[in-house]
């Protein structure tokens, strides 16, 4: 028998770094021969094409996490504290449950309140920039893209800015968990460990709190109210985490992912560069482009089809997010980087009742950082050598993203 032995069409190959590091040329095989497909190893459909994905997305339950009480019957119950704050996220709940928290939670994340951050966001990003201009360098990761978010994050929360790293250290472990579909069992510990101390430890800054409200989101989820309704002070908790992790993960990987895509681009970094109004627009087309979160799971509501395909209830569906955003049904010539595209209706937040809760946000820190960046760095080069993504396959980003830049005048 001549030639290579093909492998079997799976999304498991992520586990492959060389897929990881360009996974497109695997969303589009699945999205050609298959785009809906039954995949054994994962035990679970996975979906790849723009329409199906948004059914997914707008359709199908979110209601997927264990309770406590059936993984002590499985005999994992090192995993037992991270249900009870996942069973409790709004990430996880369908209707009714679901709108009465979104309902609450929105009356403390205002579009009004993420947008009176911005001057603030911008006083940060010119500190983080001011610290490594004498250097002619920056790992836009460790220096710009993780550290950026963290102190946005904590300000917006309402707790010490000084308490900014412990919580991205936090953050990590959450999204290990939240972005992989492989089971690592000697990482649940150590997660199931920084659940609690996050628990604990905004369960203390609410008992401050109460003595002393200060402004932020945390205190705002206290005295959120709709008709007499209130959250819980467990229901604050979890989704006070959720809301941090989402802010941290995927606006680090924004701002890393989307200064590759640039660099690989040096035409369209220039024109952005050229002229700062495009960057609304550019930001949207960095997300469809290199999406920083890359696929979200669902259960299939009842029996019925997807696509050509008939679906079980309870069956488990991966909605890649990734590939639906490079779907050339949807977007005429998709792989290419286009910072001036119009119809621009990307996934990369979701879709439907649990379209990203934080989205706001992220768009303005991106502006804000992509703006910042190109004014005030400039020439900016790739330092050579390979990079490395992290083994994060749900939640798209850099381990690190040197970079050099000319001198500033």
């Amino acid at each position: 028998m001549s030639g290579s032995v093909r492998r079997p069409l799976s999304l498991y190959h992520l586990l492959d770094p060389q897929v990881l590091a360009n996974p497109y040329p695997l969303y589009e095989q699945l999205r050609t021969e298959a785009p809906v497909h039954w995949d054994p190893f994962l035990h679970a459909w996975v979906v790849t094409r723009y329409r199906e994905v948004v059914q997914v997305l707008n359709e199908y339950s979110a209601n997927r996490t264990p309770t406590p009480e059936y993984l002590a019957e499985m005999g994992i119950t090192a995993m037992g504290p991270i249900a009870e704050v996942m069973v409790r996220q709004m990430l996880f709940l369908d209707a009714p449950a679901h709108t009465r928290i979104r309902k609450l939670a929105s009356q403390a994340f205002t579009p009004r309140r993420v947008e009176a951050l911005r001057a603030h966001i911008q006083a940060i990003a010119d500190d983080l920039i001011d610290s490594v201009l004498s250097s002619g360098r920056i790992d836009l990761i460790a220096d710009f893209a993780e550290p950026l978010p963290c102190i946005v994050t904590a300000e917006l929360l309402g707790v010490p800015v000084e308490h900014h790293q412990q919580l991205k250290s936090w953050s990590q472990d959450f999204a290990e968990m939240l972005g992989n579909f492989q089971h690592n069992p000697e990482r649940a510990g150590r997660i199931a460990k920084s659940v609690e101390a996050m628990t604990a430890y905004f369960r203390a800054a609410m008992a401050e709190q109460r003595e002393q409200l200060r402004s932020g989101l945390l205190g705002a989820f206290m005295t959120a109210q709709v008709d007499d309704d209130k959250l819980s002070d467990d229901e604050i908790i979890a989704n006070v985490i959720v809301t941090m992790v989402g802010g941290q993960e995927t606006t680090t990987n924004l701002i890393g992912n989307g200064m590759l895509s640039l660099l690989r681009h040096p035409q369209e970094l220039e024109r952005l560069r050229a002229d700062p109004a495009l960057v609304p627009s550019a930001v949207e087309e960095l997300l469809r482009f290199e999406s920083p979160s890359q696929q979200t799971a669902r259960l299939v509501p009842e029996d019925g089809l997807l696509g050509d395909k008939p679906v079980r209830k309870r069956q488990a569906v991966i909605a890649v997010m990734g590939a639906a955003n490079r779907d050339p049904d949807r977007f005429p010539d998709p792989d290419r980087l286009d910072l001036t595209r119009s119809d621009n209706r990307h996934v990369a937040f979701g879709w439907g009742p649990h379209f990203c809760f934080g989205a706001a946000l992220a768009r303005i820190e991106g502006q804000v950082s992509f703006e910042t960046l190109l004014r005030r760095l400039p020439e900016l080069a790739l330092e050579p050598g390979p990079l490395t993504w992290r083994t994060n396959l749900g939640l798209r980003g850099l381990r690190a993203l040197p970079l050099t830049f000319g001198q500033v005048g």
